[in-house]
């Protein structure tokens, strides 16, 4: 039976098996996680006072200034950093870093260099959701064609689920899970070599007249999958014609 939280999960598989251009499950719904964070942030929860004490203590990365950034909301985005500029100062700047007194600036400065509201939020909930495919395939038999229909999983994407389904499933169960995942990643894994390989030849002038098959961005999707596809809203990657 579907449950709320398998929802989201069960419409990306389902999404990537219908489309190839969908790419990787998992970086779509790191993509749509990222997209909900960033909207609230720069909306409804800007002003909620245990928001606010969580983005003064952990800021953001430059990753997520920039795409705030870029969503037009300066106002919003100026409210935030009013805030922690303010706290940050109280903090920092009245000891010399350099001297015993600046041992707790430091530390405060080395610990924001490292810390992230919007990643830290992304992270839970992105856990969570590599757990759910992990329990749906074990539980759901609606699941298990899904995930066998799936065009890939980006590199580190399948590593995070190998990692969950290890720790989770029987040794039994882990060998059917692994076969079927490490199959579609090897697979995919197969056609880019051949697609980069054809890509290269055709810088070559024998090839000139030869077709470019399915290699020209053959560049692109091998990005993509060595180092996942995240950190642009959902409705771009649609867009994308692999």
């Amino acid at each position: 039976m579907e449950q709320i939280y398998t929802i989201p999960v069960n419409e990306a598989f389902e999404a990537s098996a219908a489309d190839k251009s969908c790419g990787c499950p998992f970086c779509s719904l790191y993509n749509k996680l990222e997209d909900d964070e960033l909207e609230l942030i720069l909306g409804a929860s800007m002003m909620e006072p245990d928001v606010r004490i969580q983005t003064n203590k952990e800021g953001f990365c430059r990753t997520h200034y920039d795409m705030m950034f870029t969503r037009k909301n300066r106002l919003g985005m100026a409210l935030t950093l009013e805030s922690h500029l303010a706290e940050l100062s109280k903090e920092i700047k009245d000891g010399k870093l350099f001297s015993p007194a600046g041992a707790r600036p430091m530390k405060r400065i080395a610990a924001l260099e490292d810390s992230c509201y919007v990643c830290r939020r992304i992270e839970f909930n992105f856990g969570h959701m590599i757990e759910t495919a992990v329990l749906l395939w074990e539980s759901d038999e609606a699941f298990r064609p899904k995930l066998a229909a799936q065009p890939y999983f980006c590199l580190p994407h399948y590593r995070r689920l190998l990692t969950v389904a290890a720790g989770r499933l029987d040794k039994k169960k882990f060998a059917e899970f692994e076969k079927i995942a490490a199959s579609i990643v090897n697979g995919y894994m197969e056609e880019l070599q051949e697609d980069v390989s054809w890509f290269c030849k055709k810088f070559d002038y024998r090839y000139d007249a030869e077709p470019w098959y399915n290699s020209k961005d053959a560049v692109e999707r091998s990005m993509r999958f060595l180092r996942s596809d995240l950190h642009h809203p959902p409705e771009t990657k649609k867009a994308k014609k692999y």
